[in-house]
């Protein structure tokens, strides 16, 4: 597939590993039609083919939006079905996200509402430029979050803060969502690129599969008790014991030099 097929996104590497995915219709401030849902979910994977993929960051286009939402236009006169079909869309992009072998960071621009703050949610955390705005405001819109916000956000803030947010649908600016624990990092939106690819780059230089690793550790940790967690922990290190990069990783450690990781 050529990233040209990508009409509703701009797809390009920043630097040896480290992709960005751009939601690329700000007129409409980047909202999630079927269209971008499912071209994104293609996005992520054919970023995952290309054998240097290490780190995808994803952010919308413009200075107004990382996404303000599914796209009402395309929503309102659903019936019943037409909306569950298009909430599976979302649910599985959201999915494919979350489920990527990549590490994947948020840069999150202007408004994140609705769906955009759950695909800001699906990834593995979240930058925010200090103009940023989360909610997640489907309730004054007649309908509860449909891909996956009831599911994320309690898993990200607590059941107490989301059923708040969830239920009066009242949005947060940066630093509000900073200290609840929704984002990760606040600052100014001229640094919020470059921060981006200075994390990923970080996470880039370590071994992938360990990292592959820690992402799925995090990821279970919230749905089954510490022991179970604990035990799965353990098998992952003893595998990593039988790859190639924990061999460098040692080695490099004891020959005093930097470790060259090729996720074998």
């Amino acid at each position: 597939m050529n990233v040209a097929a990508f009409t509703q996104l701009f797809i390009t590497e920043q630097q040896p590993g480290v992709w960005l995915i751009t939601l690329n219709r700000p007129k409409a401030l980047n909202a999630l039609n079927q269209q971008v849902l499912e071209q994104l979910a293609s996005a992520v994977a054919w970023i995952e083919s290309q054998p240097d993929a290490r780190v995808l960051l994803i952010t919308g286009s413009g200075d107004k939006a990382f996404a303000a939402g599914a796209d009402i236009v395309e929503m309102k006169d659903l019936n019943a079905q037409q909306a569950r079909d298009f909430s599976q869309i979302g649910m599985a992009t959201m999915h494919r996200i979350e489920n990527s072998r990549l590490p994947v960071i948020a840069l999150v621009n202007g408004f994140c509402l609705g769906g955009g703050c759950e695909l800001a949610m699906a990834c593995d955390f979240i930058l925010a430029a200090d103009n940023a705005v989360f909610g997640q405001p489907e309730v004054t819109l007649g309908v509860p979050p449909g891909f996956g916000g009831s599911q994320r956000l309690p898993r990200r803030v607590g059941p107490g803060m989301a059923a708040q947010l969830l239920l009066t649908g009242e949005k947060v600016k940066a630093d509000e969502a900073l200290r609840i624990g929704l984002c990760n990092q606040v600052m100014p939106p001229e640094q919020l690129l470059e921060r981006g690819v200075e994390m990923a780059a970080a996470i880039a230089k370590n071994a992938p599969l360990a990292v592959s690793h820690c992402k799925r550790l995090v990821q279970v940790s919230g749905d089954q008790n510490i022991e179970n967690g604990c035990r799965m922990e353990s098998d992952l290190f003893g595998l990593s014991f039988a790859t190639e990069d924990q061999k460098e990783g040692m080695g490099a450690f004891t020959e005093r030099r930097t470790a060259e990781f090729t996720g074998q």
